[in-house]
């Protein structure tokens, strides 16, 4: 950790490495990552958007209660996964499905959650991925808990603590930044800026140059990055992971990106934004920008992109089925689960609903 200003304050723009138009740009201070790293990547991608786009059709099914998109955000989503270790963790919000399954998660036990089953449907020591936070700004506390006991046990563990821009103006946020720097731990903020939250735009929120100048006051190292450019994400994200690894404290990286659907199903965008700034955002597609690249180095051809389809496809697929199936809900699982070991407030309580049922049987 440092306090020199010169040492924390991000670059002067969104470090890019891939246009919108699919062509490499040149940095001084960062390098294309791999083209099979960058192939995994778009893999990723595809998964993503399509995930988005069936989950979108189980809620107009009334499969889903609810679905926030991560539509657009797709980069965001599969860089922040891909640039951790499998002892690292991942504090996801409740926009992150795309995240947390490309760390790994069955995408039935992710969605659990917004079908109204489960606070949470997965096992989070599985995957070492924390359950999806609704509050805004809540997920980050624990996270910089998580990483500060790693650090108190000697573990090389890096928490990946994923936000939006109107999480920033929560007071956890300014705790958990401030609990992080003082203490060291090893945590990167990961501010997906999508431009609104919910309907109020980022010029209302602050007038801060970028999000990633917060970092400054809590003399913690920032970042911004073109959030559309997966190949920016992962070598921005990578370099906060390995700082964090190294012991330089936590991190804060701001991606630049935008929410291409509305806030949830439960949203009405355009009363509040333009289709003609949808649109501009259209041709930053981070899916097509990829792929363009690739192409351009010849280290994508049909057969893999077509591969990486049918993988896209089978995990819809596979998560519409699973969905689609009704599931007759145990009245003792609202007790199960509350604590390891039950009260004897719980086990009082579930023995009243018991007797309850019982009866209704009988009668």
């Amino acid at each position: 950790m440092t306090s020199d200003p010169d040492h924390l304050l991000p670059s002067e723009a969104p470090v890019t490495l891939i246009d919108a138009t699919g062509e490499a740009v040149p940095s001084d201070a960062y390098t294309l990552p791999e083209p099979d790293a960058l192939l995994r990547a778009l893999g990723g991608l595809i998964s993503a958007r399509r995930l988005n786009e069936q989950a979108y059709a189980l809620v107009r099914q009334g499969r889903l209660a609810v679905y926030p998109s991560s539509h657009g955000q797709e980069a965001c989503q599969v860089a922040a996964a891909q640039v951790l270790d499998g002892g690292d963790w991942l504090f996801p919000t409740y926009r992150d499905t795309a995240a947390v399954v490309a760390r790994g998660v069955d995408p039935v036990e992710v969605l659990t959650l917004l079908k109204g089953d489960w606070h949470s449907g997965y096992d989070p020591y599985a995957r070492n991925v924390a359950p999806q936070a609704t509050p805004l700004a809540t997920q980050l506390l624990h996270a910089v808990g998580v990483a500060h006991a790693a650090k108190l046990r000697g573990e090389d563990t890096v928490v990946m603590a994923l936000c939006g821009d109107g999480a920033t103006s929560e007071g956890d946020f300014h705790e958990a930044m401030n609990f992080a720097a003082v203490f060291g731990a090893p945590v990167v903020f990961f501010v997906q800026n999508n431009k609104y939250a919910i309907s109020v735009p980022l010029a209302r929120q602050t007038v801060a140059p970028t999000l990633a100048h917060k970092a400054v006051g809590y003399g913690m190292p920032g970042e911004q990055v073109d959030g559309n450019d997966a190949a920016a994400l992962l070598e921005v994200l990578g370099k906060a992971v390995a700082r964090a690894r190294a012991g330089e404290g936590p991190q804060f990286v701001e991606a630049h990106t935008y929410r291409m659907q509305a806030h949830t199903n439960a949203d009405d965008a355009t009363r509040y934004r333009e289709d003609a700034e949808v649109k501009e955002w259209e041709a930053k597609d981070p899916l097509t920008r990829l792929e363009t690249y690739l192409r351009s180095i010849d280290a994508l051809d049909d057969t893999t992109m077509a591969a990486f389809t049918e993988a896209a496809e089978e995990l819809a697929q596979r998560t519409r089925e699973a969905l689609n199936e009704d599931i007759e809900p145990n009245p003792e699982d609202l007790f199960r689960y509350v604590f390891a070991e039950p009260t004897p407030q719980l086990r009082a309580q579930l023995d009243v609903v018991l007797d309850e049922l019982s009866r209704e049987e009988t009668s």
